[in-house]
């Protein structure tokens, strides 16, 4: 049995897909039965569980042969991560007890780094599960292709901003399809200890590139333009941030690059889809 959380979201959906695409059984892990049905009709088991609760947590990761972790993103988180910490210990103690032989855990580019950032959350999960006993390996994925769902609207009127800058700086990014891919790959791969794999996409790519896919997949003009550091915070408090710091010193580290593999570019795993694919995908869908 392949418990997987986070399956009704984009990584954990293509997780689940794989799996059962090869005839393993799945329970699929979420936190209400609203969105069950799609997964029971494909032959998926159904565990509810919030992911601050620790006791549904082991019940729906008990006599698992793997556990798939998404931690559930924070955008906007208060001082000190206390959310992040809570799932954390209840994770530690799910895992404890249901003691499933293996646990794949989604993580992010730049898990690693010192500096205290919107990814730090991630850095603080690979902390506390590499304590475990069982076999336990993470996933670091660059900056998700799709986070330029926002980018649609704007770049249907010609503009394209720009939060990573310089815009001719090439940005370490992945499809949530290629991160899925993989990470059910992992799950059925045997392993001791820690284990770490670095996934990025094809190439790299600059702002200036994505404008040129966009205009494309568009087909009209569009121009990258940087929005200026000095105008984040108060953009991001005007869209309702109450704690913009975390996040704005995440895109300090792609932009400075100290949010990096920890193996670099040569170390990290190459994924298929390209940018302007994704891209293509998102614009049919809006």
């Amino acid at each position: 049995m392949f418990a997987v959380s986070g399956v009704t979201g984009q990584v954990g959906a293509v997780v689940g897909e794989k799996l059962l695409e090869r005839g393993l059984p799945v329970r699929a892990v979420m936190r209400n039965e609203e969105k069950a049905g799609s997964w029971r009709e494909r032959g998926a088991e159904i565990a509810i569980a919030e992911m601050t609760d620790a006791a549904a947590l082991a019940a729906a990761f008990a006599g698992a042969e793997a556990v798939f972790l998404l931690i559930p993103p924070a955008f906007d988180p208060a001082p000190g991560f206390p959310q992040a910490k809570l799932i954390i210990e209840a994770l530690k103690t799910a895992l404890a007890k249901a003691a499933p032989k293996k646990v794949v855990c989604l993580s992010t580019i730049g898990a690693q780094a010192k500096q205290e950032n919107l990814l730090t959350q991630l850095g603080l999960v690979e902390r506390a599960l590499s304590e475990l006993p069982m076999p336990v390996a993470f996933l670091r994925a660059g900056w998700f292709m799709e986070n330029s769902v926002w980018d649609i609207a704007p770049a249907r009127d010609g503009v394209m901003p720009s939060f990573l800058q310089p815009l001719d700086k090439p940005v370490p990014m992945v499809g949530v399809r290629d991160v899925g891919s993989v990470a059910a790959e992992m799950l059925q791969e045997d392993w001791t200890g820690k284990r770490i794999v670095e996934l990025e996409g094809p190439y790299r790519i600059t702002p200036l590139q994505m404008a040129e896919a966009f205009s494309s997949v568009l087909g009209r003009p569009v121009q990258a333009e940087t929005i200026e550091r000095d105008a984040w915070e108060a953009l991001f408090r005007s869209q309702g941030m109450q704690n913009p710091g975390p996040r704005m010193r995440m895109l300090d580290g792609f932009n400075e690059g100290w949010i990096e593999f920890e193996g670099g570019e040569a170390g990290s795993r190459k994924g298929e889809i390209k940018f302007e694919t994704a891209i293509r995908v998102l614009v049919e869908r809006s």
